[in-house]
């Protein structure tokens, strides 16, 4: 187990990936608060690539939640079968789109306890959408936060609430909005799982993981 960086190494951590990028945000592409709640259900199990790849015919057919729920479950089905698990998804996608109508006027709420009640929306998925959308200081803590935070001795944890919870204490506050999206694309193109790329690595003077790597 690494030790944890300090207060300044994490401050410094973070003022080089906002240099290196200064306005990060997700990979995932949407056209509205509606699209990005529907990308984000559909995300989990799945990488970025391949729910963008459906959703740009999805949304284009039914950009709003009328529309979708209009398309309904089996017509958001055929738009989404190379996505894993894309029948309970399709089911969640239009259910959450009455639902967004019957409760909220068609609007994606603000609030968590709104968003965590809608059909498909976990923890995660709010705080991907607070954070993104609303710009709440909030940390949606993905497989490559996860591993990021427990290798680098940045907010170690043993399961997602716990780093979620270390980061929101560690992030300097001036970072905290953007961390979520500096610290999902460190995991994805540099920290990543078996091999990471430790010779490409900024902050690799601060990271505390012992088995660094000379990959590119």
């Amino acid at each position: 187990m690494p030790r944890q960086m300090t207060k300044a190494e994490i401050e410094e951590a973070f003022r080089r990936w906002h240099a290196a990028n200064p306005n990060p945000t997700t990979e995932l592409e949407y056209g509205s608060p509606f699209q990005l709640l529907v990308a984000v259900v559909l995300s989990a199990q799945a990488t970025d690539k391949g729910v963008n790849i459906a959703t740009r015919k999805l949304f284009a057919q039914a950009p709003t939640p009328e529309a979708m729920a209009t398309l309904g479950e089996a017509g958001i089905a055929e738009h989404i079968k190379t996505i894993g698990l894309y029948r309970n998804k399709a089911k969640n996608v239009a259910m959450l789109s009455h639902q967004l109508l019957e409760r909220h006027a068609g609007e994606v709420p603000n609030n968590r306890e709104a968003l965590e009640a809608l059909p498909g929306v976990g923890r995660k998925t709010a705080n991907v959408v607070l954070n993104t959308i609303f710009r709440h200081p909030e940390m949606a803590v993905d497989t490559h936060i996860f591993r990021v935070s427990n290798r680098m001795g940045l907010a170690p944890g043993k399961d997602v609430l716990a780093v979620e919870r270390a980061l929101l204490r560690r992030v300097p506050k001036a970072y905290l909005v953007d961390a979520h999206h500096w610290l999902i694309l460190h995991g994805r193109y540099v920290c990543v799982a078996r091999k990471p790329r430790c010779g490409a690595c900024i902050v690799r003077d601060l990271c505390q993981y012992p088995d660094k790597t000379d990959a590119t």
